[in-house]
């Protein structure tokens, strides 16, 4: 047998052109891309690696799969993509910052570092690699102090920022107290308890190296100071031991003096008895003391209703106790005094998504929507946006739910089956539809709509239709002859093929299934006989070239020398043909019009 090459490639026999090859990789990295967006990184990482089997010296495509494997916590490959990225294009700043993510989650901070450093070496305006290398310096230093001896209590900032305890060793310390009414104060500290990471930038105020030395128990003193009085830090720390004897100069250098504590005036007011209530309610909130709690918050809002915190820890106190009723009225309260005080839409916005909370929890889905879109637009917050999306699909899945009912899905099949005999097939789809919303399990129904789909040529709607028939029945002959004859009726014959072949793997004697194979055999066989015009032979190679089987066993190297052996060389032919497995791809072509036989 002698096979001809497609007529969608006259340059070169049985070849895809560098222009198909590129639109078959750009097709891959964009569904990579829209498989990222949507937080589907596993498959992102399979179609980018599908982008790279075609073209595997584009670094874009390395890059993005970097991504990927790093937004999995694949680090390792994470950091062979980035440095591929970067052997394939080393003037490229991306492939830096990618390799330096990669280093930064395998918490190889100081190579990180050099990564970042050598992007900005070639771009110096880089906002990826100047706030990689920020973090992972700053990962870097905290790492150096965990590695000591015994552990060192500067590698757990966060969480010893973080302790239930630490705001009442705070209240009671005469030089930590007055911080706690001092709004930039209670900030500060609240960044670095929410990002251990930004402690490096607070080290240079004061007041956080005496939160530290509270904390930890000893004189935490500046890096100046510490020079200066090296044994400072260490007072009341002895072990008992007697200092070994020193001889002593005769001219004793004059000892530099100690720095004066600094003093700071202890706050006094409404003001700061309130913070204090509050203090002391959060600590019962954390110990679920919610009565108690409740007594502070009360006495701190009697105290300051300028501050809607209190009134917002009120509301989380209700959510808890499980009387949302209360947590939103709560919310609600908050609301009003925020916009009254123009206090910061953040905190507004937070009361509205609190409120929404309580609503999902008495089921009423509609209400936490609408609260949810109006705490959206006063301030844009992901954890907001997810609850939203959580409580609509929510919604959505109810209401489906409710408006099942089996009896009136079949009234409507019925009624379906009607309006097609009568050749009205928009009307029949409708109802057909109306029956599958009731019942969306009976395999029937998709069958039924997928022949009114046939008959109005929505063939797109009516293959969907087929599919969900044989998920639903894999073994009923009925839906594999629906999606038979839309791949016949759109020529695309070796699909059609296929298909009826499964179909009678079921129901060997079914008629119509023996004679769609048989009219899908005679338009096959024109076709690689040279029996159909030359449009109709291109468009149906046009439609077989969009089918990945088909790019697959076209890009594949090997085929390609097996298709070109069959055109210049009958004994290597030969050979190919006691394969089965080369046979079976070549047969594909030939069902699908790619490859002629004459």
């Amino acid at each position: 047998t002698a096979f001809a090459a497609p007529l969608c490639s006259r340059a070169t026999k049985f070849a895809l052109n560098d222009r198909t090859s590129a639109a078959m990789a750009d097709e891959h990295k964009a569904l990579g891309n829209t498989a990222f967006s949507a937080g589907n990184y596993a498959d992102a990482v399979k179609h980018f690696t599908d982008a790279i089997g075609v073209d595997a010296a584009n670094h874009v495509f390395y890059s993005n799969r970097s991504a990927a494997y790093a937004a999995l916590n694949d680090y390792d490959a994470a950091l062979t993509d980035a440095e591929k990225t970067v052997a394939i294009k080393p003037d490229w700043v991306k492939g830096y910052s990618r390799k330096g993510a990669a280093l930064y989650g395998l918490k190889r901070y100081d190579d990180a570092c050099d990564a970042y450093n050598k992007g900005l070496e070639i771009d110096g305006t880089n906002d990826a690699c100047k706030s990689g290398l920020a973090d992972a310096e700053t990962a870097a230093v905290r790492a150096m102090g965990a590695a000591g001896p015994g552990g060192d209590p500067m590698g757990s900032i966060g969480a010893m920022l973080s302790s239930p305890e630490l705001y009442g060793k705070l209240a009671t310390n005469p030089a930590t107290r007055g911080f706690l009414s001092q709004p930039d104060f209670i900030a500060m500290l609240t960044d670095v308890q929410k990002n251990p990471d930004k402690f490096g930038s607070y080290m240079s105020d004061p007041r956080m190296m005496q939160v530290l030395s509270v904390a930890l128990g000893v004189n935490v003193m500046s890096g100046e100071d510490a020079m200066n009085n090296p044994d400072g830090m260490f007072k009341g720390a002895s072990n008992g031991a007697s200092e070994p004897e020193v001889s002593k100069p005769s001219n004793p250098a004059k000892p530099t003096p100690a720095p004066e504590p600094m003093v700071v005036d202890e706050p006094s007011g409404p003001k700061a008895e309130a913070k204090q209530e509050k203090v002391l309610g959060n600590a019962a909130y954390k110990a679920k003391n919610f009565d108690v709690a409740l007594e502070h918050y009360d006495k701190a809002i009697a105290l300051d209703d300028t501050d809607i915190s209190f009134i917002t820890n009120k509301a989380a106190v209700f959510f808890e106790k499980g009387d949302y009723e209360a947590c939103a009225k709560a919310c609600d309260d908050a609301v009003e005094k925020g916009r009254e005080l123009r206090v910061d839409y953040k905190l507004v916005g937070k009361a509205m998504t609190r409120k929404g909370n309580a609503l999902v929890k008495l089921e009423r889905f509609e209400e936490a929507i609408a609260v949810y879109n109006k705490s959206l637009m006063e301030d844009r917050n992901a954890d907001t946006l997810k609850r939203l999306n959580e409580t609509e699909r929510e919604l959505k899945d109810r209401k489906t739910k409710a408006y099942l009912d089996p009896v009136k899905a079949e009234e409507a099949r019925e009624q379906g089956n009607t309006l097609f005999k009568e050749q009205k097939y928009p009307e029949a789809v409708e109802k057909y539809t109306e029956a599958i919303r009731r019942n969306p399990d009976d395999h029937r129904v998709y069958s039924n709509r997928a022949a009114c789909y046939t008959k109005l040529t929505a063939f797109n709607e009516a293959t969907k239709d087929a599919e969900k028939c044989i998920e639903l029945k894999p073994d009923w002959a009925k839906g594999y002859t629906r999606k038979g004859h839309v791949e016949f009726f759109t020529k695309q014959y070796d699909k059609a093929l296929e298909t009826y072949q499964l179909g009678l793997t079921h129901d060997p004697q079914n008629e119509e299934l023996k004679d769609g194979l048989m009219r899908t055999h005679v338009e096959i066989r024109k076709a690689s006989t040279g029996q159909v015009d030359e449009k109709e032979m291109a468009e149906r190679q046009q439609r077989a070239m969009a089918d990945p089987e088909i790019q697959g066993i076209l890009s594949d190297p090997v085929m390609r020398q097996v298709l070109q052996d069959m055109s210049t060389d009958t004994k290597a032919a030969a050979q190919h043909q006691k394969n089965p497995a080369v046979m079976a791809k070549i047969q594909k072509l030939i069902n699908a019009g790619i490859v002629q036989t004459r």
